[in-house]
């Protein structure tokens, strides 16, 4: 790994929203909205979160049609690593339980009726899940 590579990732890594993304990624893959709605962000705020995760290799898309679809990206050993690390020291964390917790709600809701919600976001094809 270069320099500019951990660089890259250490930045990823410094923002809690984005811990907690990386975290809800954890054993699914979530569309925009989903994560729009968890974080409590716009859509150009997850976006440019998960651009700067996806450029640390943190993450990789899934793309259907205009709709994007994220999960962790493990295949490179480093990045895996410290995904695991962060999981492993703040599963415990108030706001980590509390996010698991509300990504049970998320997924249980109705994906066109949240997407609706998320005031014009395009993120999720009807019937998707």
């Amino acid at each position: 790994m270069s320099v500019d590579d951990f660089t890259v990732l250490m930045k990823a890594l410094s923002d809690s929203n984005r811990v907690r993304a990386l975290i809800a990624l954890r054993d699914r893959e979530l569309c925009v909205c989903q994560l729009m709605e968890l974080l409590e962000l716009a859509i150009s705020t997850v976006s440019k979160h998960m651009s700067i995760l996806k450029q640390a290799k943190l993450v990789r898309t899934r793309k259907t049609g205009r709709w994007v679809y994220y999960s962790l990206d493990n295949t490179q050993t480093t990045q895996g690593e410290l995904t695991d690390l962060a999981i492993k020291s703040l599963i415990e964390s108030e706001t980590i339980i509390r996010d698991a917790s509300r990504i049970k709600k998320i997924l249980n809701s109705d994906i066109e009726e949240l997407c609706g919600k998320q005031r014009g976001a395009k993120c999720c094809p009807s019937g998707d899940k």
